[in-house]
């Protein structure tokens, strides 16, 4: 399991600085994820919604009012370059 979400900041657009219980900060654009997604991602088409990001403190990752949410494992993952481990059934 990766560390958590401890910050947001919007940065413009898309981007968000985001820092993690570790230390790390990274800057990352959101615009590949989000954009032309449709349903519960509409919303955060409108930049000025997408700016609305908050830190949900019981499970450290990034919300916003429509209760979309992203998965902190693989946010840090992605601003590290450290590939998630598979996932091997037993």
């Amino acid at each position: 399991m990766f560390p958590r979400i401890t910050a947001v900041k919007h940065v413009k657009e898309y981007i968000l600085t985001i820092t993690f219980a570790d230390g790390r900060t990274a800057e990352m654009d959101f615009a590949h994820k989000l954009i032309e997604r449709g349903g519960v991602f509409k919303p955060l088409e409108d930049v000025s919604f997408f700016a609305r990001v908050h830190v949900d403190p019981e499970v450290g990752t990034l919300i916003w009012r429509n209760d979309v949410d992203l998965d902190p494992d693989v946010l840090h993952s992605e601003a590290a370059g450290i590939p998630l481990p598979l996932y091997e059934p037993t």
